[in-house]
């Protein structure tokens, strides 16, 4: 019994020490021991040998000199074989960017407050107004069809593209450009999306991950004072160009070279490069007039200095060089945007022609690296809010006015199954989309948020396409102008895949770099360890160790008390919700711990395992923004069953995925006895009710005030759109004869008018006096949409072949 008694003193030493409670740690401690004595009667020479042993470990643990010496200078060397090893190449994608909120979720104690007080940007009344004219106007230029069909947007649209500036949307005014936020960025490419993907791509390029963004944040005055005005203005059409037939996630496999030498330009010898290069899947590449190119550098003449090998370097060479190929293209899977390879051989340009200058030759990795931090939380969530937001709003109208049986389909719990996913994943998405969007302009390049955001919310809008297209049945299937959701369904594999394809940025981004830029002190220990820094490995190692104790009490004590523990930031409807966030994070940080101390280097390679880690971190994430989203508006009634899906789902999500590590964890039986601590079989999360999906589902219908909120940032089109604008009609139509609907249903059932087609006796409902001769046309009017609204498109079919 001394011997727990002396190892439990000693823990409780270790956690509250470096937990920072330095006078409560020696003296709580003791306190409990001469208690115990007392009560025991224990005062022997065991006691006594007990309470020496301990006085030297509080000696070795407590005092830091001393503990420096016999400790940490005798672990460091051993830590330096468990990290994982990296190339330069890693090390620089995990250092790019800045680290936010998802320190916070990845402590296992996040600061709710510092959320709540965040404030998530809004656009301006100019990017207001350019939302509601230009853009506006752009979407009712836009027929998805015939793009489908010219396999290009029109002439038309391009131009107007180019003169309102829609190319230069980042560029700031004084380069001509629009100078936007990218909140506003990302409700304009969600806006377009709704109305077209094509349209949404070509904008989307210019103004993510290219020549503006790097030209902007490491381009010399002259390249900025060349490049940004033709780029506004769309008189330079540019294109990025990364990947390579056998360098695709592993970038740093590229084959493309430069070779620095001396060479004629323009009638005069200069020092410059010969390049060589063979790039494939670059979005606007058959088009492009400037194209960005990533290559490896080398300098085996040393003219540039002793270093022959300067590595990846970014660099703008017009299209119009001799030697540039860009003429032809792929087709990604219809969808028709302009994307294609590229290449040249042996093409010499200038030095200059580095982005930067010669002086930024070798910094091309860092570059992308850190302009990818942002930009990838932009682009592709605000097209997955746009493409949910349409779906919310056609499939709403179409299992509103679609009956079947004689009642709208809607009505029956089939479909309101996946209709709860649609409406809930969409407010997920359209959360943390705006919240990511939030933090960039705050000025955070939050690598791994962006990284999250890009993966889950595409998965997301994959998942809201592919229970609208079960829903729409037929009508999703069949192509043509009333098809509301073919394209999106064509286009999701593109989402998923473009700007780090999702399994990779799963199974290794995510986590990988979350675990040691989002930890406490995991890239602390692993840089003092990498310098050989003993002094600020000590305070890392120690403060990781009292960490990870207070850790594993925290989860489980809030796991056994089903996060009744837990103090949420706010009462009212979200409080459950942050006290389950709360066990949540803690139960993270235990489970990565295992992890990490477990495996050792190795887990770099234990997919399965981070992939679940970074299920889990992204799940906690997207309940952060669910919550924040919901506070921001004003708690809502409206929004109620919509935030308490979301946070419930990702909760569940959440709990899978730490349970499936756990069991998968190689120290087996540490993963079940962690297990039944963190998630004992009374306090697990539940998934959603049937009860709380069948309120959200019905949120959706009949054009009520939650299926117009979660759907207010798209374009809407009028009556003469085949499509969605002829739902939106017939919507309009049923919901205005939903009454006089029921007056000749309830008169049927009571025997005053005879059963039948509807149609057939409105004649003499209107004789009976049992409804008036508008509320008959009401109900004549809404029949006609309806059959309007549901037909699918039928082509001539092509003459036999003989």
């Amino acid at each position: 019994m001394h011997y727990l008694l002396l190892l439990g003193l000693v823990f409780l030493f270790i956690a509250l020490l470096y937990q920072g409670h330095a006078l409560l740690s020696w003296v709580l401690p003791l306190g409990i021991g001469f208690l115990y004595c007392k009560i025991t009667g224990s005062w022997g020479t065991g006691a006594a040998g007990l309470f020496a042993i301990y006085a030297l470990c509080v000696t070795i643990f407590g005092i830091r000199p001393i503990r420096r010496i016999v400790l940490s200078k005798n672990i460091l060397p051993a830590m330096a074989g468990i990290f994982p090893k990296m190339s330069e190449t890693e090390r620089v994608a995990l250092e790019a960017g800045t680290v936010w909120w998802d320190a916070d979720l990845f402590s296992g104690r996040p600061d709710f407050k510092k959320l709540i007080d965040f404030k998530v940007s809004e656009p301006s009344s100019i990017e207001r107004s350019f939302l509601e004219n230009e853009c506006e106007e752009l979407c009712r230029m836009l027929n998805a069809w015939q793009i489908h069909n010219d396999r290009d947007l029109p002439k038309s649209v391009w131009d107007f593209i180019k003169s309102k500036g829609f190319m230069g949307l980042i560029i700031p005014t004084e380069y001509g450009g629009k100078g936007f936020s990218a909140q506003a960025v990302s409700e304009i490419i969600a806006k377009i999306s709704s109305r077209s993907i094509s349209a949404s791509v070509t904008i989307m390029v210019p103004n993510s991950l290219g020549p503006a963004e790097l030209l902007l944040h490491y381009g010399t005055k002259e390249q900025r004072d060349l490049y940004l005005p033709r780029l506004a203005d769309g008189r330079e059409v540019p294109a990025f160009a990364l990947t390579e037939p056998n360098a695709g996630s592993d970038a740093g496999s590229m084959t493309s070279q430069g070779v620095v030498c001396k060479g004629e330009w323009e009638g005069e010898e200069v020092l410059g490069m010969r390049l060589t290069w063979n790039k494939r899947y670059i979005t606007l590449a058959p088009r492009a007039t400037l194209l960005g190119l990533a290559f490896k550098l080398r300098d085996p003449d040393g003219l540039l200095g002793d270093k022959p090998e300067l590595g990846i370097t970014c660099a703008l060479v017009p299209t119009d060089v001799p030697g540039v190929v860009n003429d032809r293209q792929h087709d990604p899977l219809g969808i028709p945007f302009f994307n294609g390879p590229t290449s040249g051989e042996d093409i010499f340009v200038p030095l200059s022609f580095i982005i930067g200058g010669p002086e930024q030759a070798g910094q091309g990795w860092r570059m992308l690296m850190d302009c990818l931090s942002a930009g990838r939380g932009v682009s592709l969530p605000g097209l997955s809010g746009g493409g949910a937001q349409a779906v919310v709003r056609g499939v709403g109208a179409y299992t509103s006015i679609r009956e079947q049986f004689g009642i709208p389909i809607g009505q029956f719990e089939g479909i309101q199954e996946p209709l709860t996913r649609i409406g809930g994943l969409t407010y997920v998405i359209n959360a943390a989309r705006k919240l990511t969007a939030g933090a960039v302009d705050a000025g955070e390049k939050p690598a791994v948020i962006s990284a999250i955001v890009k993966a889950y919310l595409t998965e997301a809008m994959r998942d809201v396409v592919n229970d609208a297209m079960d829903i729409t049945g037929g009508a999703g299937i069949c192509l043509g102008p009333r098809n509301t959701l073919g394209s999106a369904y064509h286009g999701m594999p593109i989402s998923i895949t473009v700007e780090g394809a999702n399994i990779l940025t799963r199974s290794m981004i995510i986590f990988g770099q979350g675990a040691i830029r989002c930890h406490p002190y995991a890239f602390e220990e692993m840089s003092a360890t990498w310098e050989r820094d003993v002094k600020r490995f000590d305070r890392a190692l120690f403060g990781h160790v009292g960490s990870i104790f207070t850790n594993i009490t925290r989860a489980s004590l809030l796991g056994a008390t089903c996060a009744r523990l837990a103090t949420p930031p706010l009462p009212g409807p979200t409080a459950p919700h942050f006290r389950q966030l709360t066990r949540m994070s803690a139960a993270f940080n235990v489970c990565s711990e295992i992890s990490m101390a477990t495996l050792g280097g190795s887990l770099k390679f234990r997919e399965r395992i981070t992939g679940r880690l970074a299920d889990a971190l992204s799940w906690m994430y997207l309940s952060s923004a669910t919550l924040k989203q919901f506070i921001d508006d004003g708690q809502n009634e409206r929004d109620r069953p919509f935030m308490e899906w979301g946070c419930i789902h990702a909760h569940h999500e959440i709990q899978r995925a730490l349970m499936e590590l756990l069991d998968n964890l190689p120290a087996s039986m540490l993963g079940k006895v962690m297990k039944m601590k963190l998630f004992p079989f009374w306090s697990r999360v539940l998934p959603p009710s049937d009860r709380l999906g069948s309120k959200l589902a019905k949120a959706l219908l009949d054009d009520g005030e939650a299926r117009r909120h979660l759907s207010q940032g798209i374009h809407i089109p009028g009556p003469e759109d085949l499509g969605l604008g002829r739902l939106e009609a017939a919507l309009d139509a049923a919901v205005a004869a939903r009454a006089p609907r029921k007056k000749v249903k309830d008169a049927q059932r009571a025997g005053k008018l005879p059963r039948g087609a509807e149609l057939s006796v409105l004649d003499e409902a209107v004789q009976h006096g049992l409804l008036s001769e508008i509320e008959r046309d009401l109900v004549i009017k809404a029949s006609i949409s309806r059959d309007e609204a549901v037909q699918v498109d039928d082509f001539p079919s092509p003459a036999p072949l003989n």
